[in-house]
C-alpha cells in the first residue's frame, strides 16, 4: 500500500482526499496496489470524515517512513516552503498546485529533489486539471518551443465574459463573480495579474529551461479596464482577453509578461469563456497547439495533484543535470521591446493621434478617439502615450 499525507485541507486538499477515495480502485488497477491517505496537517481539528487523520503536528509527517508522498495544498511560500524542503530532505516526494511557490523557488526545490533522489510535481500550478506542463516536457519534447501564450486566469476570464454578454460594469461583474465562489474576498491576485503572471514565469521556465524571476515579469490586470473599451473592441471585431504571453525574442533572449490584450474574434481564445481557461503552445515543428477546459477548482485541481502523485511513486528520480531549468535568469528581454499593435482611446481628436503615431485604425470617434497603430515597440507606445490624455492602452494579439 501506498500512503500519502496532504497539508492543508482546504478547497484542494480536500478535493485531493476526495479523488482517492472515489477512484480507489481505478487507482489501484493503474498503480498495483493501493493508495491511501495517512496523514493531513491542519492548523485547527473539525469534525467530518477526515477527522481521524489531522494531526497539526508536521514531524508525524516528516518522521513518518511509511508516507512516500506529501501533497502541498497549503498556499503562499513561508511554511509551504519550509515544509516542502523538509519533506524533500527526508526522502519523500512532493506534489504541489501551488503557483507561487514553483514560480519563486522551484529552482532550488527541484535540485533538492534530485539530490535527494525523490520527485518534485507540480502540474496543478499551472492549468489546475489541464495537463499542460507533462505535455511540453514530454510530448512536445522534439520541438524548439517558440512562444506560449493564453487564458490562465480563469476569474478574470469570467469577468470580461460577463462585460461582453451582458454589459455589466467591470465592479458588478467582480461582485457576481465573488458571489458564486469564483473570486475570492480578496481578488488582488486575479484581477491585478499576479495569478496569471506566476504560471507564465513556470511557463516560460520549462519551455526556455532558464529561471524567470516574477519580478522581472510585468503583470497588468483588468482592473483598469472599462465597460466602453469593451465594447468598443466588440464593435470592431474583438474580443478583450486577459493573455499571459512568453516567446523568444528576433534578436535573441526571451520575454514574458501579462496584460489584457484585444483578440480578433475568430482567434480560439476569443471563444474561450466563463472560468475556462485555454493555453497555446508554438512549437517550431507542431505549430500551435492548445489546451483547454477548467483551470481551477476543488476536483480538476485535486485531479492533477492526485496524477502527480502517481507518477511519482511510478517513475524514477530526475537527476541534477537533467533538471527542467537552472537558475541562470540571463537573457531575459524587457517586453517594452516587443514589437504589436496597440489599441489606445484617448481624449482627444483623430489629427492628435496621427500626430503621435502617424497611420492609424479608427475604431470610434465622438469625443474621444478610440484606435489601433500599426506594429511598435511597447517603448514607443509609452513615449508617444505620454504626450496624450490616454484614457485606455492594452496590446493586440495577431
Amino acid at each position: 500500500m501506498i500512503k500519502i499525507a496532504i497539508l492543508g485541507l482546504g478547497t484542494v486538499g480536500t478535493g485531493v482526499a476526495k479523488v482517492i477515495g472515489e477512484n480507489a480502485k481505478q487507482i489501484e488497477r493503474k498503480l498495483g496496489e493501493p493508495l491511501q491517505v495517512k496523514t493531513i496537517l491542519v492548523r485547527h481539528f473539525k469534525d467530518g470524515p477526515y477527522r481521524q487523520l489531522m494531526t497539526d503536528d508536521f514531524r508525524k509527517i516528516e518522521e513518518d517512513d511509511e508516507i512516500r508522498v506529501v501533497v502541498e495544498t497549503i498556499g503562499g511560500v513561508d511554511a509551504a516552503y519550509e515544509y516542502t524542503k523538509r519533506a524533500l530532505s527526508a526522502g519523500k516526494h512532493v506534489v504541489t498546485a501551488n503557483k507561487q511557490l514553483v514560480a519563486e523557488k522551484g529552482c532550488e526545490l527541484l535540485a533538492l529533489a534530485a539530490k535527494k533522489n525523490v520527485r518534485y510535481l507540480f502540474e496543478a500550478s499551472v492549468g489546475g486539471g489541464i495537463p499542460v506542463l507533462h505535455p511540453i516536457r514530454e510530448c512536445l519534447a522534439a520541438n524548439r518551443i517558440e512562444e506560449i501564450y493564453g487564458i490562465l486566469n480563469g476569474t478574470t476570464n469570467y469577468i470580461l465574459t460577463r462585460m461582453v454578454r451582458t454589459g455589466a460594469f467591470f465592479t458588478d461583474a467582480l461582485r457576481e463573480a465573488q458571489a458564486k465562489g469564483y473570486a475570492e474576498a480578496d481578488p488582488s491576485a486575479d484581477i491585478h495579474g499576479t495569478d496569471a503572471g506566476r504560471k507564465i514565469c513556470i511557463l516560460a521556465d520549462l519551455a526556455f529551461g532558464h529561471q524567470v524571476l516574477p519580478e522581472s515579469v510585468p503583470m497588468e490586470g483588468i482592473s483598469k479596464l472599462s465597460l466602453r473599451d469593451v465594447k468598443i473592441a466588440e464593435r470592431a471585431g474583438y474580443r478583450i482577453k486577459l493573455l499571459g504571453r512568453t516567446l523568444r525574442m528576433p534578436g535573441g533572449g526571451r520575454t514574458a509578461y501579462v496584460a489584457p490584450h484585444l483578440v480578433p474574434e475568430d482567434h480560439p481564445l476569443a471563444n474561450v469563456e466563463d472560468v475556462f481557461n485555454a493555453i497555446v503552445v508554438r512549437g517550431n515543428a507542431t505549430g500551435e497547439v492548445m489546451f483547454y477546459g477548467k483551470g481551477a477548482g476543488e476536483m480538476p485541481t485535486a485531479s492533477a495533484c492526485v496524477s502527480d502523485v502517481m507518477e511519482a511513486v511510478g517513475h524514477s528520480a530526475v537527476h541534477e543535470e537533467n533538471l527542467p531549468w537552472t537558475e541562470d535568469s540571463s537573457g531575459f528581454v524587457d517586453p517594452q521591446e516587443l514589437h504589436t499593435r496597440f489599441y489606445f482611446r484617448i481624449e482627444g481628436s483623430l489629427t492628435d493621434a496621427a500626430m503621435a503615431f502617424g497611420q492609424v485604425e479608427v475604431l470610434s470617434e465622438d469625443g474621444e478617439t478610440a484606435f489601433l497603430t500599426n506594429r511598435i515597440s511597447g517603448t514607443a507606445a509609452t513615449e508617444q502615450s505620454d504626450r496624450l490624455n490616454v484614457l485606455a492602452c492594452m496590446r493586440v494579439m495577431e
